[in-house]
């Protein structure tokens, strides 16, 4: 057998490379190189988006499974809060826009209320409330709110006496109400209590007593500092 020619030498030259680049005969080796390379791409941009959706999971609020047997008052969350900021809504004659801080990580919550006729803002600034923060966010006239201030209301002569329900002075920014006598809350989602209307439920039972004491159905609204009352409302409904 004579010696193999230059093309033959070259020829398994190039079969060999072809095995060690586990290429298929004949392909290019520039496209097997790029095919690869998309391939790691693309892992690597879906294990990104795991990443961020599984963190995204971990921040969202775990809500417990509803418990129909629960009473009303506690499956809303009344949150222990001071308003940091308050400025008039620009297109509502009624509205002041609040930045109130309710001990959460992200930050204060931007909530919009009808009390211009009842507060000035010097008044409301610096005010210790209670926020009902299970609510879903309103749009009030282009203002995103989310959650509500809880106030007491007595019709008068003027009209409508309408102050704000008060934790103590030294209850936690951020704790959650109890009731007196009734099982600790178990807050359901937004969602769950719009759609089965827990606030309107609770609304009939709200009031405030003889010492201005914030009460459902004779529950007293309680902090670890105390209960939670209005200044001169006696009887009136809250809301």
């Amino acid at each position: 057998m004579g010696a193999p020619t230059a093309a033959e030498l070259l020829e398994d030259l190039i079969a060999d490379l072809e095995g060690k680049l586990n290429l298929a005969p004949g392909s290019d080796p520039l496209i097997g190189k790029k095919g690869k390379e998309s391939k790691q791409q693309k892992k690597k941009s879906n294990e990104k988006k795991h990443k961020a959706k599984s963190k995204e999971n971990s921040t969202k609020k775990k809500f417990p499974a509803a418990d129909p047997n629960l009473p009303d008052i506690c499956k809303l969350e009344f949150k222990v809060g001071l308003i940091t900021k308050v400025w008039v809504h620009p297109d509502a004659d009624k509205l002041y826009c609040e930045e109130i801080d309710c001990g959460e990580d992200d930050g204060p919550r931007k909530i919009a209320s009808g009390l211009r006729k009842h507060y000035s803002e010097e008044e409301m600034l610096g005010k210790r409330v209670l926020v009902v923060a299970n609510l879903k966010a309103k749009n009030l006239v282009g203002f995103k709110s989310h959650g509500m201030v809880l106030c007491a209301a007595q019709a008068n002569e003027d009209g409508e006496k309408v102050e704000f329900i008060e934790p103590p002075e030294d209850a936690p920014l951020g704790e959650v109400v109890t009731f007196d006598g009734l099982p600790p809350p178990a807050p359901f989602s937004a969602s769950q209590v719009e759609k089965k209307k827990v606030f309107a439920a609770c609304m009939d039972g709200m009031k405030t007593n003889d010492d201005c004491v914030g009460t459902w159905n004779g529950h007293t609204f309680m902090t670890s500092s105390g209960p939670c009352k209005g200044k001169t409302v006696k009887g009136g409904v809250m809301r």
